[in-house]
């Protein structure tokens, strides 16, 4: 970019120090033999032409520079602003999302039937899997894709759904309770189901602050991004069944999974709904 104002002048007023300080020295020579002030002449010669290519080059570095990039985080799926492709957009608000993906998200967490949502826990979650948009992946180490803890505790219950650009955020320290850093990025791009909208990925993050207006929690705040749907396990039902809530909090599909030996304690589904007791997304579970 251009040198700064003070830069520029600096540049012009070294030059001139220079060529009057060689040209005192040069003076002082005067009655030196005829070669001395032949050389004379051509020195001073150069530090005119050095002077004038100074201040041309100041001149050059003070021209503005265009910026031909062009920051978007509107992720490869969606629309960027003024495109007309008629694809979704990001909010305003939170351009880390995925939208298209979000959608399909949404979509498919509200296609799951009643029998998928009461069949085995085993089985409901891997049709919760699906409908966040993320592989079944128990055979590789944390960090690197695997998803066994997914819907499987009180807190890794949001479906997030990030564009691509900002899959790999960090925890800056903005969400209390997690990790500094939480880095995911390796993970999400592992255990994302690219069948799922176009761009972008998914991850099942800590729902931490979710009681807060506006969310505080890791898909908010880390990725900036919306969630297509968040898993709420119901006070009423004694925590045997869950509903489905979008990022709004509006009711997608209600599930009540058969027991088969790996279902969350219930003291982690307690403390589900604890996490988001308060705000927007225990509004529905609530009322029922």
């Amino acid at each position: 970019g251009p040198l700064p104002d003070s830069d520029q002048s600096s540049w012009f007023v070294i030059c001139m120090r220079v060529r009057a300080r060689i040209t005192r020295s040069l003076s002082r020579a005067s009655g030196a033999p005829s070669h001395t002030n032949h050389l004379r002449r051509r020195v001073l010669l150069s530090l005119g032409a050095y002077t004038f290519g100074g201040t041309l080059l100041s001149r050059a570095f003070a021209a503005p520079v265009v910026n031909t990039g062009q920051a978007c985080s509107v992720s490869a799926g969606a629309a960027a602003p003024g495109n007309g492709n008629g694809a979704p957009m990001a909010s305003s608000d939170y351009l880390g999302t995925a939208e298209a993906r979000r959608l399909a998200g949404m979509e498919r967490a509200k296609s799951l039937t009643k029998d998928q949502l009461s069949a085995p826990w085993t089985e409901v979650r891997r049709s919760l899997l699906w409908a966040a948009g993320l592989k079944d992946m128990t055979d590789v180490p944390p960090g690197l894709g695997n998803t066994s803890h997914c819907f499987n505790d009180f807190n890794h219950c949001d479906a997030t759904t990030m564009a691509d650009n900002s899959a790999f955020n960090e925890n800056d320290g903005s969400v209390k309770g997690i990790a500094l850093g939480n880095r995911l990025g390796k993970g999400i791009v592992a255990a994302s189901d690219t069948t799922m909208g176009a761009g972008g990925g998914s991850w099942c993050t800590c729902i931490l602050g979710a009681n807060y207006e506006p969310p505080r929690d890791v898909a908010h705040v880390q990725f900036n991004s919306k969630i297509a749907w968040k898993l709420v396990w119901i006070p009423s039902s004694n925590f045997t069944s869950f509903a489905l809530v979008d990022d709004d909090g509006s009711l997608l599909n209600v599930g009540t999974p058969a027991d088969d030996g790996s279902l969350p304690p219930v003291g982690e589904r307690r403390r589900n709904y604890e996490a988001v007791k308060g705000g927007r997304y225990s509004r529905e579970v609530d009322s029922m």
